[in-house]
């Protein structure tokens, strides 16, 4: 199809004809995204049940091509308006953005190793409380900066750490705590911030699996210092890769914002110059006086800023959020009442007391008195197009790449070793509607009742 600007008897100037064009275009994704995205009858057995996927309507590719026909590129005003509503929506006075929720991690804890925290900053060799059962970017930015891990277990079956454990491991060598909502069950936030403070520890709060999730009204990941989040497909919202920090510290900001832009001194908006008004007036480290302010570094620093376009996609995720935080928790329960009589083969999932999780999957761990395996259930649903995952990386300290790495090991880590062998996940995400959940409650269900499937074991 020809695009066309209407012909008028009057002159149309560019700017209305380039206004012209993009209402067409406007219309004309609309149809598209009709055509191409529209959702596909679900047929059991042979359509996949996913555990996560990207769910967007065609207002999400609208703004995605508004923002390439700015082409702006790199960070510009649609990010400034995400990072503004985001901040909002989670309680926070500042959120940054970042290209993924491990980089948020490391530009979170990166930031409490700043200058700009004085005596407070975090020096190697300082040991950092953590969860064993867990994702290793969330424990992998204390040890590039020679921090010591200190891994204690988590409890089932909330699969978070509990403020007990996290007490009993905190030594004078202690200095912060990073530890994630685990599938966006909140841990108790609330004491363990408590505790952090008492103790004069850092806290982050790893919320990447659980945005929209509150503990006691109040979002999780503003209790501590800082939250951080991950955009990709499989979370709450999207912008296909990309993340964010958030804090209500003006300094950790800064701090965060130095180490994601390169470690500059500079703080000047991309395109932009002179923001200080001194730009060739400063005199600092052993550089000569007047030494371009936009190529000072200050920090040991990285490039981990997202393009406009993913903020614009972003923009219009976050509207959506509501409707899809309350499909997860809507799916979440449909699972729970349609497993409940499978008691005696799983621990189901509970969540966190005064919590409103936003589910990211429905954990079951396989009892020990169940006649399979973990390992059998999974493939039999893998074999029926059931997406299934295990918890992460399980217990890390049994990771490949722990080994001959300095940690400490504070307690024992049973419940995390049953995770590695017992424990696994099915989807809660906003695109699996009822037809979806019943046919993976039947499944199951049809899997744990069936009397000669498991003579093999």
């Amino acid at each position: 199809m020809t695009i066309q600007c209407t012909a008028t008897s009057a002159p149309v100037n560019s700017a209305q004809q380039a206004e012209d064009i993009r209402r067409q275009i406007d219309q004309l994704v609309e149809r598209h995204y009709a055509l191409t995205h529209t959702r596909k009858p679900f047929s059991a057995g042979h359509s996949p049940v996913p555990v996560s996927g990207r769910v967007f309507d065609a207002t999400d590719v609208k703004h995605a091509v508004d923002a390439a026909l700015e082409f702006w590129l790199t960070a510009g005003h649609f990010n400034d308006e995400f990072q503004a509503k985001l901040a909002q929506r989670v309680g926070a006075s500042y959120a940054l953005t970042v290209n993924s929720g491990s980089s948020a991690n490391l530009v979170a804890f990166s930031a409490l190793t700043s200058p700009l925290l004085r005596e407070r900053t975090l020096q190697p060799g300082s040991e950092v409380i953590t969860a064993a059962a867990g994702f290793p970017t969330t424990v992998n930015p204390s040890m590039l900066w020679g921090m010591t891990p200190v891994f204690i277990d988590i409890a089932i079956p909330t699969y978070n750490v509990t403020p007990e454990l996290v007490e009993a491991a905190i030594t004078p060598q202690t200095r912060a705590i990073m530890v994630a909502h685990t599938l966006g069950n909140p841990f108790d936030a609330a004491r363990i911030a408590e505790i952090a403070r008492l103790h004069n520890l850092y806290l982050i709060e790893d919320c990447c699996d659980a945005l929209g999730a509150t503990l006691n009204g109040q979002h999780v990941g503003t209790f501590g210092d800082v939250g951080t989040l991950s955009f990709y497909p499989a979370h709450q919202i999207t912008m296909g890769e990309g993340g964010a920090a958030f804090t209500n510290h003006p300094g950790l900001r800064q701090a965060m914002e130095t180490f994601r832009d390169w470690g500059r001194d500079c703080y000047c908006d991309p395109g932009k110059d002179n923001t200080c008004n001194r730009r060739f007036g400063w005199q600092l480290g052993d550089l000569p006086h007047g030494y371009d302010h936009k190529y000072t570094y200050g920090h040991l620093g990285f490039n981990l800023k997202i393009t406009d376009i993913q903020a614009a996609i972003g923009l219009a995720q976050i509207g959506h959020l509501e409707d899809f935080v309350a499909a997860r928790r809507r799916n979440f329960d449909s699972l729970r009442r349609g497993l409940r009589e499978l008691e005696d083969f799983f621990i189901l999932p509970e969540a966190t007391a005064n919590s409103e999780p936003s589910w990211f999957g429905f954990l079951l761990t396989v009892r020990e008195s169940a006649p399979f395996s973990r390992d059998e259930i999974v493939r039999h649903l893998n074999d029926r197009k059931i997406g299934t995952r295990l918890l992460f990386g399980g217990n890390l300290i049994r990771q490949p790449y722990m080994h001959n790495r300095h940690y400490r090991v504070h307690g024992a880590l049973t419940n995390s070793d049953r995770v590695v062998n017992q424990t696994f996940w099915i989807g809660v995400y906003p695109g699996l509607g009822a037809e979806e959940l019943d046919y993976v409650t039947g499944t199951i269900g049809e899997f744990c009742r069936a009397p000669t499937r498991h003579q093999s074991r």
